[in-house]
């Protein structure tokens, strides 16, 4: 039986958010699914911590985890908290930054075409 998800238990109830920790000076990722259509990743960001202003070929779905991160997408600011999640539109200019610690979900979703 094939597995499209990784790094993952299956059929086990389990909390993204303790699937990564970062200390001090630290973005750490891991990666669950990831193929030409899909990518799914968790991150956590120690407090002060970026990813620079970038762009995507699809569109990105943000959901915060734990705690408070801003994303600049397109030049607008967004501050979400745990719970709260925005959309980063393909192709649109987005960073992220930790305004304290914090653990997100992303989601990007290609074009079929690409």
């Amino acid at each position: 039986m094939d597995k499209f998800l990784k790094n993952i238990n299956h059929e086990e109830v389990l909390k993204l958010a303790d699937l990564v920790q970062a200390t001090d000076g630290q973005v750490v990722s891991k990666t669950l699914a990831q193929n030409k259509y899909v990518s799914i990743t968790v991150f956590a960001f120690s407090k002060g911590e970026e990813i620079s202003t970038h762009e995507s070929d699809g569109d990105a779905l943000v959901t915060v985890l734990e705690g408070t991160g801003k994303f600049i997408v397109d030049g607008k600011e967004y501050i979400l908290n745990a719970g709260e999640s925005v959309v980063m539109p393909a192709r649109k200019p987005h960073s992220v930054h930790a305004i304290e610690s914090f653990k997100m979900q992303l989601t990007v979703v290609f074009p079929l075409e690409r």
